[in-house]
């Protein structure tokens, strides 16, 4: 991997704060905010100074830390329950990635085993929940790479890469380790309108890993498609419910209808953690709207008449039949469906 995969990191904790890259600057400056309070991980949460589900969840484990350790320091005998407004403001930030509360729930689990101050052992537990996304993210490239046959042009949409994560990738991880073992040629990356991330963010990342990337409009995907040059569409995943069906950033369902429709294979990739297995079918998850703003103007510009209002939606739900393979780090899933899904927890117990 370059220099840019391996030393620049979306998000550590640094004395007593968890600092992240500002994706908002990128890819024009590489900045970091230093945040020391859980309102400020809940302000970049929302403002998507991070995102990517599993970054989400990483930066709420940490502010699980910073929340415990004010409670302990103002209500010593009852921090446990002092800490719930600020878990709640945590949760709130984002709807529709499920490791947000995934990893909140992990770290409160831990509450009922700290005896006095809890500062040092939720820390080491959030350590440990950055080490392990980073371990899974490993495992599924090479599980998915290991789907792919040789000389492989791929599709991937929005940004699931090692800024979408605590490092390496869910989709992007994918096509790291195809393109590490010579199975890939080149990558398409749709530039994901409203917000760019493919624009901005996952051609970075790919021209930074010197991987071969082209950036081509969300809706030139059908047209690459029709030529009969694209094996693949790789794509990662805000919440996968049991059934199979994939919430991912708006756009994904259109992607996956035409690659169904032109014999193109299509691959989710996600950890365990965003599967979430009390959410039935994609019509239960819920998908975040964000401000019409978003479309109507582009930094701060208004590029629509004035009284024209905008419907923003940021996720949208690819159904399971249009899945052909989903990957996770502890198995690959065909075809996926409530009960390989339910099997694919069964044999993790």
């Amino acid at each position: 991997m370059s220099n840019i995969t391996s030393n620049v990191r979306t998000l550590y904790w640094d004395r007593d704060a968890l600092v992240l890259i500002d994706q908002c600057a990128l890819p024009q400056r590489l900045d970091y905010v230093r945040c020391a309070s859980v309102a400020a991980i809940a302000d970049a949460i929302r403002t998507m100074v991070v995102r990517g589900a599993p970054a989400i969840g990483i930066a709420a484990a940490y502010g699980v830390v910073l929340a415990a350790s004010a409670a302990y320091k103002t209500h010593r005998d009852d921090w446990q329950v002092a800490v719930a407004r600020e878990l709640d403001l945590l949760r709130a930030a984002r709807p529709t990635a499920v490791n947000l509360a995934w990893a909140i729930d992990s770290m409160v689990e831990q509450f009922q085993r700290i005896q006095g101050d809890p500062s040092t052992s939720l820390l080491a537990h959030a350590n440990d929940l950055f080490q392990a996304d980073v371990a899974a993210n490993l495992a599924m490239g090479e599980l998915g790479a290991a789907l792919l046959g040789s000389a492989n042009q791929v599709i991937t949409h929005c940004n699931a890469g090692a800024l979408a994560t605590a490092g390496y990738g869910t989709a992007l991880g994918v096509i790291r380790s195809a393109w590490k073992v010579g199975k890939l040629e080149h990558v398409f990356a749709t530039e994901t309108r409203p917000w760019l991330q493919g624009a901005r963010l996952t051609a970075w990342e790919l021209h930074a890993d010197n991987i071969p990337v082209t950036l081509i409009a969300d809706s030139a995907a059908a047209h690459l498609m029709s030529r009969g040059n694209i094996s693949w569409v790789i794509t990662g995943a805000d919440r996968v419910a049991a059934n199979g069906d994939t919430a991912n950033k708006i756009g994904t369902y259109s992607l996956a209808v035409n690659a169904r429709a032109h014999g193109v294979r299509f691959m989710v990739v996600a950890p365990l953690s965003t599967i979430d297995r009390t959410t039935a079918q994609g019509s239960d998850i819920p998908i975040e709207e964000r401000p019409g703003d978003e479309l109507l103007a582009f930094h701060e510009q208004r590029i629509a008449a004035p009284g024209v209002d905008a419907y923003n939606p940021v996720f949208d739900t690819t159904p399971a039949e249009l899945i052909d393979v989903l990957v996770t780090q502890k198995g690959v899933v065909h075809n996926p469906n409530l009960e390989s899904i339910r099997q694919l927890f069964e044999t993790q117990n």
